[in-house]
């Protein structure tokens, strides 16, 4: 398997015009299964809401449930960049709430990254 891709690894594949290959896991098992394919990443999407939890969207999805099946992922050991979806609402407030709410998936989910949705009007948010 090659070395986990990092955040400068990322960047400079881009930069090449090179495709990067990310799978999405909810938990131990397909994050097992995820690193064998030997994918890049590995993103926890708020989809788990319709996939796993059985909603009709992703609005239900709360931030517990982001960091729960987090770090389930991160638990797997499977030397991968494990990028974590911000899920609705959590983002849709103040920057310094926003910030809390990534910092818990990072420490208490283990994730290496978080990822929003809504391009440039939350760069403010970003940034922060």
């Amino acid at each position: 398997m090659p070395a986990p891709a990092t955040l400068g690894v990322f960047a400079r594949r881009k930069r090449k015009g090179e495709k990067l290959v990310v799978l999405t896991a909810y938990d131990l098992t397909s994050a097992r299964i995820a690193a064998a394919a030997e994918v890049d990443a590995i993103l926890v999407g708020d989809s788990l809401g319709m996939v796993v939890l059985g909603h009709e969207t992703t609005l239900p999805v709360t931030l517990d449930d982001m960091v729960r099946h987090t770090a389930a992922v991160t638990r797997a050991r499977p030397g991968l960049p494990v990028i974590a979806d911000l899920p609705f609402g959590s983002f849709h407030v103040d920057a310094p709430r926003t910030v809390e709410a990534a910092l818990r998936l990072v420490k208490e989910g283990g994730a290496t990254a978080v990822k929003l949705e809504g391009g440039r009007k939350r760069e403010a948010v970003i940034r922060a």
